[in-house]
Order: C-alpha cells, then structure tokens, then sequence
C-alpha cells in the first residue's frame, strides 16, 4: 500500500511517497481505509527531528497523526464499529498518512453524516488540542481575558470559538484576510502581527495560547497578569522560556473520541465553524509538509487520497 515513508531525519526529501506492508489490525483495533487526513505543523518537526526527544522514532516510520475514512475490518475484541463505518480520528501516534491503518477503535470518532470526509480529516487535532489546550488549567471561565497566537489557524480558529462560547473575551493575532475572517468567529479584538505589536496593544491577559513559537512566547509574559498562564503546543521549549515564578505549560493533544463527536456534530451542524485552507492529493503530501514549514496558512490543509 502506499505511504509517506520517514527513512531518516532531513528537509522536504526526507518524506516519501513508498510502499509499506498492509497493517492487520490487532487487539481492539480496526483497519480504517484512510479517504483524508489532516497535515499538521507536527509533520516537519517530526520529519526534521526537531521533536525527538520528546516524541522518539523507530525509523523509518509513516508520517500523518489525523484521518477519516471507513472501516475496512476489525481485530480481536472490536465491537464499537462495524464493516463500512465511517470514521475519523487522531492516531495518538504516528501513521496516518498510509492507504489502511490499524487503530485503537478507542480513539476513532463516528463521522456524522453531513461531514464529509475531507472536512472531517481536518478536525481531529485542531478540536480536541483547542478545546483541551483552552481548558487545560481548569473549565475557562465567563470574563476571562484570552489572547490567541495564530487565531486564523485551524487549531486557532476553534479556540477562539470555544472561548467565546464559554464566555471570555477573546484576543486573536493574524494577518490579512485572515483579520476579519477571526472577527467573525467572534473575537473582540484582532492584532494585525505583520503591522502592529501586540504588547503595545492588550494588557491583563489572564490566558496565553501559543499555538505559534519564535519570540512571540518572549513577548506574551508582558501583557500577561501576574497570575495569568501560558499553553503553548508549538515546542517544548516554553518550559525552558517561562520566567520564574510564572506559569508556562506545554500541551500536548491527548485523543478523546466521545468530544470529538460531540465537537464535529457542531461543525457539521454548523455551530462551530470549521476551514480548510487547502486540498493536495497523496502525493503532494511531502510538498504540503513543507509548505506549513515555511509560512502559516489560514485554515487547515487536508491530503485527499481519492484523487
């Protein structure tokens, strides 16, 4: 079957369209045929070795942490899905970006019916990882001052969604089009990066998500209240970046297929809205990787294996 093979830690070349042997789904498993799966700034970080330390490989490894598709057979012990559902969720793990993959039926979500499979691929990570990163530290609360670093992202955009829901009043840093587009999804208050500093502009933050590295982590601690935090996804190195007596945390995405439902019944029902910013086929895959390295995107961009 194809897959998108990672045979050794490098730039755009080091990630290939390759053959690898059919998985056979194991204990509580499912073999899912994969139609879409989300491309994620993770997939270069990986690809480099940027993240190594702490996310290790057995190389070579296939590359992808997102899918929908259908259920193609089931191990020893399967019961929540049968032959010809339509799935989607996050692997947890490395290997999405393969023509079947076994799961840990777990953590697969049902696709609803009004999503269609491109649309669901680009959910899994950027739902649960706003929501879990947003809630980290305890249920968001009415009133809470929330800047978003990256709010026209896909990861972004649902965190300033499910901020304004829970009442806070939402920040967001984008740039462009993007400026309205975040506006729309309910800021109160959109930051121009490329033309406008931030800290010039907001103060008593109660809640930093950076969902974007560089100085920006630097910069967020002086409009921050004392007692205020930073969740940052983008690199462990907020740990080391946190001043002291100041509270910085790193998240990590962990998958949960009753929210992911939930959440992706709200998109398709169209309570939360959801973007994806471009379409590649399989084989444009290492290429799209490379893209997200080199310059952010609005909205996600999802591989379709069908074309």
């Amino acid at each position: 079957m194809r897959s998108i093979l990672l045979r050794h830690y490098g730039g755009e070349t080091a990630a290939q369209v390759a053959e690898s042997p059919r998985p056979v789904a194991g204990p509580g498993q499912v073999l899912v045929r994969v139609r879409a799966a989300g491309i994620n700034a993770l997939d270069w970080k990986v690809r480099e070795g940027a993240v190594r330390d702490a996310f290790p490989l057995q190389l070579p490894a296939v590359l992808g942490i997102e899918l929908a598709g259908v259920v193609e057979a089931t191990g020893p012990g399967a019961t929540r899905f049968q032959l010809g559902d339509r799935v989607m969720g996050p692997l947890g793990g490395l290997g999405a970006y393969a023509d079947v993959v076994a799961v840990d039926e777990a953590r697969l979500a049902r696709t609803p019916a009004g999503l269609s499979d491109i649309d669901a691929a680009a959910l899994p990570v950027a739902a649960l990882a706003a929501w879990q990163s947003l809630n980290f530290l305890g249920p968001i609360q009415a009133g809470t001052r929330v800047l978003v670093h990256g709010a026209a992202g896909a990861l972004g955009g649902f965190a300033v969604q499910f901020a304004r829901q829970a009442g806070a009043f939402v920040v967001g840093t984008a740039a462009g089009d993007d400026l309205a587009y975040v506006r729309g999804l309910g800021a109160e208050q959109v930051i121009d990066y490329r033309s406008q500093r931030f800290e010039d502009l907001v103060a008593d933050i109660d809640l930093v998500l950076a969902y974007v590295g560089g100085d920006v982590i630097d910069r967020s601690w002086q409009v921050m209240k004392r007692t205020g935090a930073m969740v940052g996804t983008s690199s462990p190195e907020i740990l080391a970046r946190t001043p002291q007596g100041r509270q910085g945390h790193w998240f990590v995405m962990q998958p949960d297929a009753a929210l992911l439902e939930r959440l992706a019944g709200d998109v398709a029902r169209g309570v939360l809205r959801s973007r994806v910013g471009a379409v590649v086929g399989f084989d444009e895959i290492p290429a799209a990787i490379e893209r997200i390295r080199v310059g952010a995107h609005g909205g996600k961009a999802v591989a379709d294996f069908t074309r």
